[in-house]
């Protein structure tokens, strides 16, 4: 009984309290050293700062933070691909193709002869003075036109120099010749067609043309 009693007071009193304190202190501070050189071989990660967002923050603050999204940092930011730039001539090579179109044969148009209303044979000259036609037309001696007595005004008349076969086709515009034995009176330039101005008069053929 008395040691039970020694030993309760031992505990029991300021001295041994502060004793059992010292030796749990000394226990955990030691404990804390090993640890402690146990772990400096390894770098210590830097304390990251987390930044509290408000209650009534947007949840996109919170969201961009650090810690919110930490493989946001971490994956590198994607590139945009280089567009592609083609020529106007390059991009319509991937347009459909169509055939060539073929070829059509030409088709030549074929003008239909003059009728022939009248024809004979008679004398022919050429006069070259500058005067006023019968049809009130001033006369132009480079113009393939022709006088005859009776026949309508703008009648064709084709003529034929039957000694070299050469032909014109004139205009009838004006009257005459008022020569016996003659039939039309050519301007100077339908008269050098068919033969010589030299000549002076010739015998033709004619065909009226309709």
């Amino acid at each position: 009984m008395a040691g039970r009693h020694s030993r309760t007071r031992i505990f029991s009193s300021p001295a041994g309290i502060v004793a059992t304190a010292a030796v749990g202190v000394a226990l955990a501070v030691g404990g804390t050293v090993g640890a402690v050189q146990l772990t400096s071989g390894s770098p210590q990660p830097e304390p990251v700062a987390v930044e509290l967002a408000p209650t009534g923050a947007p949840s996109s603050l919170a969201a961009s933070s650090p810690a919110a999204s930490p493989s946001a940092s971490a994956s590198p930011s994607a590139t945009a691909s280089p567009q592609s730039s083609r020529s106007a001539q390059a991009a319509s090579r991937g347009k459909a193709r169509t055939a060539a179109p073929k070829p059509r044969p030409t088709v030549k148009k074929t003008v239909a002869a003059a009728k022939v209303l009248d024809s004979g044979s008679c004398g022919a000259s050429f006069y070259s003075d500058g005067q006023l036609t019968a049809n009130g037309e001033s006369f132009n001696p480079n113009e393939l036109t022709a006088a005859h007595k009776t026949l309508p005004f703008n009648t064709k008349v084709r003529v034929t120099n039957p000694a070299n076969g050469k032909s014109v086709t004139v205009r009838i515009n004006d009257r005459g010749p008022f020569v016996d034995g003659r039939c039309l009176d050519l301007s100077r330039a339908a008269f050098a067609t068919i033969a010589s101005v030299d000549v002076g008069a010739l015998t033709v053929r004619y065909e009226v043309l309709g």
